[in-house]
């Protein structure tokens, strides 16, 4: 490992504060030891029952109910001792400006020298940083832990300084980037805007959607940052899509498919996730909107589609009573899927003809919504 390196991780107030956190954790479960006490490690209880929907923030998030894990049993033990491992390798690879994928992680406590410390499958050793995430107030980016693979990608009027390994480099997500568009970073809190030429953010659900906005040149027309989520997005998506909101006040609406996993993919973009309730408030934009695909789109355009499957029926079901969806637009819309019976894709639209999305249906949705 380089000296450049290791200066470059030393000066990074992120990876610094992570590590001390860290390091102080281990240092309650040390005291600990030295009182005579029983281990044990406080954290705020992860389940549906304790994740709530808050009115004044617009996000989820975690409830007030705690659970304390403590070494009294061999299974409190053991998850206790599989933290201490993870928070000395976390700490050694943030002073050595490493960083290494949650897979990577879970194969490599097969190589630690106390065979309980290592992981039964992936679910225990994401489950874990998940823990140290909410005990530390630390992200999971901040300890250098990527997710095996996002490839998220936006493409617009947006010039950016993104920090790598090799240096700094300015990128124009539009000039600068190939039909691909601009590859999101595991961590988007690496990245400084410059400038900007944008008036509106579009995420968009599907690669195809995606692609025929580009090809039309929609992006150029329109000052349109496109943010394409890949489905349910990544947290790296989300915290880029409320970061470019927040700090640069560019409006937010998201275009999904007709059919009510899509509509969550919305409410994870503004809402946020039951999973991740943790973290809403650093990765959720309340203020995103969203354009469609509409129910009613399926009946005034008479679009092609699929019959509801009894899951889709139970899903927006269940939306009806989920805080998220509590609006007139969201109750009537869901009320008029349930009555027709039907659910259509985003690129069902192309049954008008390859631009009617980008000539037609966005326009007038988008003014309609106030955008343009």
């Amino acid at each position: 490992m380089s000296t450049d390196t290791d200066a470059d991780a030393e000066t990074d107030p992120n990876s610094e504060r992570a590590r001390e956190e860290l390091i102080e954790l281990a240092s309650e479960f040390y005291d600990q030891f030295a009182e005579g006490d029983v281990p044990r490690m406080r954290i705020p209880t992860r389940t549906k029952s304790n994740i709530e929907y808050s009115e004044e923030k617009g996000v989820w998030v975690l409830g007030d109910r705690r659970t304390t894990r403590t070494a009294k049993t061999k299974a409190g033990a053991q998850k206790l001792l599989k933290a201490i491992y993870t928070i000395e390798f976390l700490a050694q690879q943030l002073e050595e400006g490493r960083s290494s994928t949650l897979r990577e992680l879970y194969y490599l406590s097969e190589s630690w020298d106390n065979e309980f410390a290592q992981f039964n499958d992936q679910d225990d050793s994401n489950g874990l940083i998940e823990d140290l995430e909410v005990v530390s107030g630390v992200t999971r980016e901040d300890f250098h832990m990527r997710p095996e693979e996002s490839g998220a990608t936006l493409m617009g009027p947006l010039l950016l300084r993104e920090q790598t390994r090799r240096g700094e480099r300015e990128i124009h997500c539009q000039e600068d980037v190939g039909e691909g568009g601009y590859q999101i970073p595991n961590n988007p809190d690496t990245i400084e805007f410059l400038e900007n030429d944008a008036e509106f953010i579009l995420c968009v659900e599907t690669g195809g959607m995606r692609d025929r906005l580009v090809e039309n040149g929609f992006d150029e027309e329109h000052g349109c940052i496109v943010v394409h989520l890949k489905g349910q997005p990544a947290r790296a998506t989300r915290r880029i899509t409320k970061r470019l909101h927040g700090e640069l006040d560019i409006p937010v609406v998201v275009f999904t498919d007709s059919d009510p996993w899509s509509y969550r993919i919305y409410g994870s973009v503004a809402y946020g996730s039951i999973k991740s309730a943790h973290l809403s408030e650093y990765l959720a934009t309340p203020a995103a909107q969203f354009v469609g695909i509409r129910p009613r789109d399926i009946v005034e355009y008479d679009l092609p589609t699929d019959p509801l499957s009894d899951s889709d029926i139970n899903a927006l079901e269940s939306e009806l009573d989920d805080p998220r969806f509590q609006t007139e637009f969201w109750r009537e819309e869901i009320e008029l899927q349930l009555d027709i019976g039907q659910k259509a894709e985003q690129q069902a639209l192309a049954s008008r003809g390859l631009d009617f999305v980008t000539d037609t249906y966005l326009p007038e949705r988008l003014g309609e919504m106030g955008v343009f």
